[in-house]
């Protein structure tokens, strides 16, 4: 074999191109453009997403792209466009929507679904893209904007980051085309793991993104970006052409809200309560704080981490107890127990913090549930605060809410995220467990204005144990409390009336305010109540409550929001292909800014790992030929076709949607298994000297839980072991262990095996 050089001249590197990156002239990567346009009204934004998909091949494909939408937003419209058609999407329930799309495909039509897979993580595959076409989807949603210290916020999320799967790989096919293989711990890992770009691929996606803002007679003061540079003209705020999908989109709009409530025709409601300014006498604290030191807190978002962790030590008082625990895939504490908030002790919790690093993987729930042993019952007179400062990229979730979900919704608990790509859904839900709040701070310069606003977060709440009367509400959103500089937002369904009252208790006493309202004409809002209460249920399904379902579906289906339990599909009915996709390819994401290479094994996340670790072969995007022909989803393997490189994929089997099993339980007993898992977390954790009294209480309460399911043996028997604790001569640690054999029995011992938060019963 005879080798020539090449001219210099005739192999120029591309500029800007990172290892392995490769462009053609007729491109490599399905999605070519995203386009948003937010119109934002007050406290509201509407906003139409519009992704740009062709195809570069000589065959038929089909194209599947993992992105993020703001997790409180209502996803109510879906339509593709190609070939000058226009079809309209239809809401269905997800096992039969992916049943349809399916036989569209075999049949050779071009066919879109999009699917809800986490709050803020969804998935739209369009198949059947003939060779060279281009087609386009569109999502309509609604948004509503947090409002805090004289702010509001809009936040547009445009990328998934690398998420940290724990638990063991479990058999069968995957449940997506991600690179990481799902687990016990993430049944669906692999449908949230989308491939990542190598650093310094050129930018593959074209991104265009406008805000129009109508104060709606608000006091408009000031717009400011913190992570993009924009462009202002008039009232619309537009991105720098040039901007890549690695980061969060966000935009704070400074204007005093007031006091409101909204009507709708139909029935909604929404109801802003701005918090009174009250002095409180605050008791005494037992706070546990949390800090994530995992790999993909390095860079930037440590160094804030660190700081925000020290100033919310800072915050204590020597009435307060304490424990500071950092976490990666062990758990460090700053000293045992919970100690007294004096200025040595807080002294040496500043002095552990500064020495931490990131580093190993984000092992979220075993920090979690000691934290929550720490803080046990804590007693009537103090306060028991839990505060985690992370990044909330763990795919775990449900797992999580699972476990802990119980014992959290008996504290308060608040959250600070760290990150510009944010896993806000989740961290969202942890805080609403709480009541508490979630703090995002997506850059150093932000984090001493956000931690201002931390730091009465952390406090005692203004306006506790609140309640609506004067309007005939129903299926009202959690009410939580109200807290300094953040004002009360609540949505539901009213039946009659023109004004509401609140009350509430503040330092003790009580406490109301009248709000008349006015009937407006705002679609959004019967939209947005419906994600807020889809999310409540759905949490509540996560928790244990599978009886959930079927009204999680009429809700998603009456009023057209997509939810985890249903899915929107665009259907043509041209036949464009002789059959179903020839190749199927996910589309690779921008490694999110801000985040450094890991250096090693020890310091990659699993996702990151299987994301952005060179194979022994040579580096190629993964391109997929798989059939789905059963009913449950159970698919065969198909061939593979090669493809242009600019991701790092592994191959992976066949899509495909196991049914991990689960531990059967009696129907009734499912609406209590948080509270009994919270129980036994607890009951584990209590130390010797007070457990007879506290055996005595645990006896009153699942006597309690027994009563409302109608009468449980297994529980009334062991209530009633419990209750004889005190007497002369009781066994008991027997008791304990009993007492520990009966609830691991009946709870499962949160280690039943897990099935996808959507499959079906």
């Amino acid at each position: 074999m005879k080798i020539t050089s090449l001219e210099p001249s005739r192999c120029v590197p591309v500029p800007d191109a990172g290892f392995g990156a490769l462009r053609t002239e007729r491109g490599n990567l399905p999605l070519e453009s995203v386009d948003v346009k937010a119109d934002i009204s007050g406290l509201v934004a509407g906003v139409e997403v519009t992704q740009g998909f062709r195809n570069p091949f000589d065959v038929t494909l089909e194209a599947t792209y993992v992105f993020p939408l703001p997790d409180r937003a209502a996803v109510t419209g879906f339509r593709m466009e190609a070939d000058d058609r226009v079809i309209e999407g239809v809401l269905k329930e997800r096992g039969q929507a992916r049943a349809d799309y399916d036989q569209a495909l075999r049949e050779g039509r071009r066919a879109a679904i999009a699917e809800e897979d986490r709050p803020d993580v969804f998935t739209i595959r369009v198949g059947n893209l003939v060779p060279g076409e281009k087609v386009l989807v569109r999502l309509t949603l609604s948004q509503p904007l947090p409002y805090e210290d004289g702010a509001a916020t809009f936040r547009f999320p445009l990328v998934v980051a690398p998420r940290y799967i724990p638990g063991t790989p479990v058999d069968g096919p995957p449940a997506g085309d991600g690179v990481a293989p799902d687990t016990d711990a993430v049944p669906d890992a692999s449908r949230i793991t989308p491939p990542v770009l190598l650093p310094g691929f050129p930018n593959p996606v074209a991104l265009s993104l406008r805000a129009t803002v109508d104060a709606a007679g608000l006091d408009l003061r000031e717009l400011a970006s913190s992570l993009h540079v924009v462009e202002e003209e008039g009232n619309t705020v537009s991105l720098r052409p040039g901007e890549r999908l690695d980061r969060d989109f966000i935009l704070r709009l400074a204007f005093e809200a007031s006091t409101a409530l909204q009507l709708t025709e139909e029935g909604a409601f929404a109801l802003t309560v701005m918090p009174p300014a009250l002095e409180t006498p605050r008791p005494p604290r037992d706070l546990v704080l949390l800090l994530d030191r995992s790999g993909s807190m390095s860079g930037w978002k440590m160094v804030a981490a660190r700081r925000a962790a020290a100033r919310i030590v800072d915050t204590l008082t020597a009435q307060d107890r304490f424990a500071v625990l950092t976490f990666d895939s062990e758990v460090e504490r700053a000293f045992e127990g919970l100690a007294e908030a004096s200025d040595r002790n807080r002294y040496r919790a500043v002095e552990h913090l500064a020495r931490v690093d990131a580093r190993g993987g984000t092992e979220l729930l075993d920090p979690m549930l000691q934290a929550i042993a720490l803080l046990g019952d804590g007693g009537s007179a103090r306060e028991r605060v839990l505060v985690l400062v992370t990044d909330g990229q763990v795919g775990n979730e449900d797992q999580i809410l699972e476990r802990t979900g119980g014992a959290l919704s008996a504290m308060r608990v608040h959250v600070v995220g760290i990150d510009r790509a944010v896993n806000a859904g989740f961290l969202g839900r942890l805080a609403g467990l709480g009541a508490g709040r979630c703090e995002l701070v997506e850059s150093e310069d932000r984090l001493d204005a956000a931690m201002e606003q931390i730091h009465r977060r952390i406090g005692a709440p203004l306006v506790t144990d609140l309640s609506l009367k004067g309007l005939d509400a129903t299926d009202v959103t959690h009410l939580g409390s109200i807290f300094p500089g953040v004002p009360l937002r609540v949505y539901g369904r009213s039946r009659g009336g023109e004004a509401v009252t609140v009350h509430g208790l503040a330092a003790g006493t009580p406490w109301e305010q009248h709000v008349t309202g006015t009937v407006v004409d705002n679609p959004a809002l019967p939209a947005l109540w419906a994600r807020a209460r889809l999310r409540e249920l759905e949490d509540r399904y996560a928790m244990g409550e599978h009886t959930l379902e079927a009204e999680i579906v009429r809700i998603s289906l009456e009023y057209g929001v997509l939810c985890r339990f249903t899915a929107y599909v665009a259907i043509d009915t041209r036949q464009v292909a002789d059959g179903a996709p020839e190749h199927r390819v996910i589309q690779p994401v921008e490694p999110p800014s801000g985040w450094e290479m890991p250096s090693g094994p020890p310091m990659m996340p699993r996702a990151f790992a299987a994301a952005m670790a060179p194979p022994a072969a040579a580096p190629r995007m993964a391109v997929f030929a798989d059939e789905i022909d059963a009913p449950d989803f159970l698919g065969s393997e198909g061939s593979r076709g090669g493809g242009s490189a600019g991701g790092i994929v592994p191959p992976r089997p066949a899509r495909g949607f196991g049914r991990p099993g689960r531990a059967q339980v009696t129907r009734g007993l499912d609406a209590v298994v948080p509270q009994l898992r919270a129980e036994l977390e607890r009951l584990r954790s209590v130390a010797a000297a007070g457990l007879a009294v506290y055996l005595v209480d645990l006896g009153s309460r699942l006597e309690a839980l027994a009563s409302y399911l109608g009468g449980h043996a297994e529980l009334q028997a062991l209530a009633r072991e419990l209750q004889t604790a005190e007497l002369p001569f009781a066994d008991v640690p027997g008791l304990r262990a009993r007492a520990v054999e009966v609830l691991t029995a009946l709870a499962g011992g949160g280690q039943e095996p897990r099935r996808a938060f959507w499959k079906r019963a």
